[in-house]
């Protein structure tokens, strides 16, 4: 097929359109931005800054440590930010990438999703090098920073939603030896509770993208509720300090627990909203239960001539985390329920 003179063939190269201003390679502490081009109202001519900081010191592995990927959780930033002021490139054995907002956006926004495309970054991987300013971030995160990192952890929490009994996340993987690594990176991280990501893991996450690129990764989830907590946030900062005591580039001392493993055996076993109406919420985040235990009640102060209903809990287990809302829609998750690992797995 012959263009029309001054056409041009469109390029379909998998390489990124987003540039960072730093150099990563570039030894001591380094601050830039991942430039996200993305031409809207707000910002026609000129890029969304995603600030980044790489503290390089001497030879060692390198991990990305992210948070913000979800712009309604907290913690996570806070826990970065504090960490990126604590770290000297003289005291690293390696180097450190520290994205405190990776969905800069969304954080600014306090949203869950992007305000540039309504998109959700950790439903976005593998990403797309010509798609929408969340896939484009997706894209980069994978096929630029994961490849050359030893490591990946990425904090998260409930958001305004929901609240998480504060737990790392490793994923099992197809590849036991990485499943191992993942397990061990997670009990580093020192917190009691480990939640295994096996077969409802979603393969759009940035646990399922460090999984294709072959990298350990764990993730966090840290509370949540729409707020920071101090005493949640100082475990996520420890547990980072752990972690980078566990890869060789700080000397930290290793967490002695010995973390309880749960997992999501089947999404039927939670219980959701079955109908609009006021929550009226029973069971907390943490709480160990028993199937045919009523989880809350839902009222209707709309219409006080209905009827409330109990919700019962439909197995044994674990509440993972529970809904922070109290009006709640159809379809709605309103307790999220773990079982034990079995011995083995």
């Amino acid at each position: 097929m012959r263009l029309a003179e001054g056409l041009q063939m469109p390029n379909h190269s998998s390489e990124s359109r987003l540039r960072l201003t730093i150099e990563l390679d570039q030894p001591g502490r380094c601050i830039g931005d991942l430039m996200l081009r993305w031409s809207d109202n707000t910002n026609p001519l000129g890029y969304h800054p995603i600030p980044v900081i790489s503290i390089k010191g001497g030879e060692g592995p390198v991990v990305l440590i992210i948070g913000g990927t979800h712009g309604d959780e907290f913690e996570g930033p806070a826990a970065i930010m504090r960490l990126a002021r604590r770290l000297s490139p003289d005291a690293l054995r390696g180097q450190v990438i520290l994205i405190p907002a990776l969905n800069a956006p969304a954080l600014a926004a306090s949203s869950r999703v992007s305000p540039l495309d309504g998109a959700n970054l950790n439903r976005a991987f593998p990403g797309d090098p010509d798609g929408g300013p969340t896939a484009m971030l997706a894209h980069f995160v994978e096929t630029e920073l994961m490849p050359r990192c030893a490591a990946v952890i990425d904090l998260h929490s409930g958001g305004k939603a929901a609240f998480f009994q504060p737990c790392a996340l490793a994923t099992r993987t197809a590849d036991p030896g990485l499943y191992d690594r993942n397990l061990e990176l997670a009990r580093a991280f020192g917190l009691p509770l480990i939640w295994v990501l096996g077969a409802n893991n979603d393969n759009r996450s940035v646990n399922a993208a460090a999984e294709r690129v072959g990298v350990p990764m764990i993730a966090a989830e840290l509370g949540g509720g729409g707020g920071s907590d101090p005493n949640i946030t100082e475990m996520a900062e420890t547990g980072l300090l752990h972690c980078l005591g566990h890869l060789g580039l700080l000397d930290a001392a290793a967490s002695q627990l010995s973390p309880r493993r749960v997992e999501i055996a089947s999404t039927s076993d939670s219980v959701y909203a079955p109908a609009d109406g006021l929550f009226d919420r029973a069971v907390v985040a943490g709480q160990d239960i028993s199937a045919g235990q009523i989880s809350g009640w839902l009222h209707h102060p709309a219409e006080p001539e209905r009827s409330s209903r109990s919700l019962a809990l439909p197995v044994d287990g674990f509440v993972l985390a529970h809904t922070c809302r109290g009006m709640v829609r159809r379809g709605e998750l309103l307790a999220l329920v773990a079982r034990d690992v079995p011995e083995g797995h």
